[in-house]
């Protein structure tokens, strides 16, 4: 590749409007679930989203496109199905093989949590125990499969251009004279041509359009938490987690016992099974976060060389004349106010790998910004919710700005935290170190009521981007909200950004 002059890490969107300062796209996120208890989410989102499809030039998908394990079993009845419109031959989605998609309206993933998965993490992700397991096979929608993600595998093969499966150097010759024939500031890289070849270049890359460059990351990869120390506090800490530890199991078996009560063939059951279920994915969440704060005295592994690529590839951006505007999207948010998201460590791990990397752009590019925040919007998932918060002045290179986390596209909604919307941060680990404010969250669309009155909506979201400079959006959230067995759809007051 490096031979040819070929950026892997690159592409262009060849749909003769890439050049149009205004357009509009789509963002959904932690979808990736089939209908279950009698009612499709996923494919209530996908309707919203196909009322704009005509109007939309791409989606941003923010990860998790198939729970529980990114399974190529699942593509079929999890992504194929209910997205079968953005689909060529999708009025036959059945004939569709997972890894051979072609999209008529560009769809731009990243790699959620759950498309790394594999089949035993997932077991002891989800039961524990053999008890547990005969439990959780009773729900209708307990969807783990016999295979897998391999490691990403799945999804490198439904949406990467996977030049693994390429048999001899002819055949990769040829494949890359015909499919990297666009030309970017770094070189030579892949053409994307929706309803023709529609693969992404890599686990993370980045694309220009409309004058705003795009960076797709793969958080999985700079999420774990660092070592905790080696002195008495750290000790102390480690038991703290152990404890919380044994209280989150007590807490498991509980709901599980409750469970056992419930018939998932009665629509009332079922609903409080929903509810139950998600309670025990954030239990799951928080131990998956407590076993690597327990196991990272090992050294943690971070993939410096993507977080590396996005800083040399911002500051470029920035020295890029015909260059408005920088949008981020990757699935762990660094700021979130979801019930169980904001005090994980992996979050922590995010928010401060990212500022990083902007203080060093920051460190580079001097007076140039002249004020502006280094990137105009961030785009996540992992929390399953839609949420509009804004960075404060954190003292970092992150201030000011705006993240929209579009992670209620298709599994269970979560409430959010009931410690409020303002998300405090302390800077140090010394005692007199103070604590201040670092974001507000103006906009939380979740889980909420209980019993015959929960409400659970499910979302996405579209973007309209303005012309001129500075960037300007236009954020219009789509919900589908799902109240006493019972269906509606409603286009929220747009976000002026």
């Amino acid at each position: 590749m490096l031979q040819r002059g070929i950026d892997q890490t690159s592409m262009v969107i060849d749909d003769g409007k890439d050049e149009n300062p205004e357009f509009s796209f789509l963002v959904i996120g932690d979808s990736g679930t089939k209908s279950h208890y009698g009612h499709h989410p996923q494919r209530e989102v996908a309707e919203l989203m196909l009322a704009h499809k005509d109007d939309c030039r791409f989606v941003l998908h923010t990860g998790d496109v198939i729970y529980v394990v990114g399974s190529h079993e699942y593509y079929p009845a999890n992504f194929i199905e209910p997205y079968r419109e953005f689909l060529v031959g999708g009025e036959n989605p059945k004939n569709i093989a997972y890894d051979r998609m072609t999209f008529n309206l560009p769809f731009l993933p990243v790699l959620g949590n759950h498309d790394y998965y594999d089949v035993p993490f997932a077991y002891r992700w989800l039961t524990g125990s053999t008890l547990r397991l005969r439990r959780m096979l009773r729900y209708k929608d307990f969807e783990i499969g016999w295979h897998g993600s391999n490691q990403g595998d799945a999804y490198s093969r439904a949406f990467l251009d996977y030049l693994a499966a390429l048999t001899s150097p002819e055949e990769l010759h040829h494949h890359l004279d015909q499919n990297y024939t666009g030309k970017t500031d770094t070189g030579r890289c892949l053409r994307y041509i929706p309803g023709e070849f529609t693969r992404v270049p890599n686990r993370y890359y980045s694309f220009r359009y409309g004058g705003i460059d795009f960076f797709a990351l793969d958080s999985n990869t700079f999420n774990m938490p660092s070592p905790l120390p080696t002195t008495q506090a750290g000790e102390i800490y480690r038991q703290e987690l152990q404890k919380r530890r044994q209280e989150i199991d007590k807490e498991e078996e509980q709901i599980l016992a409750i469970s056992d009560r419930l018939n998932p063939d009665n629509p009332a059951d079922a609903e409080q099974l929903d509810d139950l279920s998600a309670k025990l994915d954030q239990i799951n969440e928080v131990k998956i976060d407590i076993e690597k704060q327990l196991s990272s005295h090992q050294s943690p592994t971070i993939d410096f060389e993507q977080l590396e690529w996005l800083r040399d590839r911002l500051i470029e951006s920035w020295h890029t004349s015909e260059v408005r505007g920088r949008i981020l999207f990757f699935h762990h948010p660094p700021y979130v106010t979801e019930a169980t998201k904001w005090s994980q460590a992996q979050t922590l791990a995010v928010r401060h790998r990212l500022r990083w990397v902007l203080e060093q752009v920051k460190e580079n590019l001097g007076s140039l910004t002249q004020g502006r925040p280094l990137v105009d919007l961030i785009f996540n998932g992992h929390a399953h919710c839609l949420e509009y918060l804004r960075i404060a002045d954190t003292g970092y290179a992150d201030s000011h700005i705006p993240c929209i986390v579009s992670g209620g596209s298709g599994r269970r909604p979560r409430r959010q935290r009931s410690e409020g919307t303002e998300l405090l941060e302390k800077f140090t680990e010394l005692p007199s170190s103070p604590i201040r404010k670092v974001a507000d969250s103006l906009l939380y669309v979740g889980r909420y009521g209980y019993g015959s009155q929960t409400r659970l909506p499910y979302s996405c979201v579209r973007v309209d981007v303005q012309d001129g400079y500075p960037l300007k959006f236009i954020v219009r959230p789509l919900v589908a909200e799902r109240v006493d067995q019972q269906w509606y759809q409603h286009e929220m007051e747009p976000l002026m950004l």
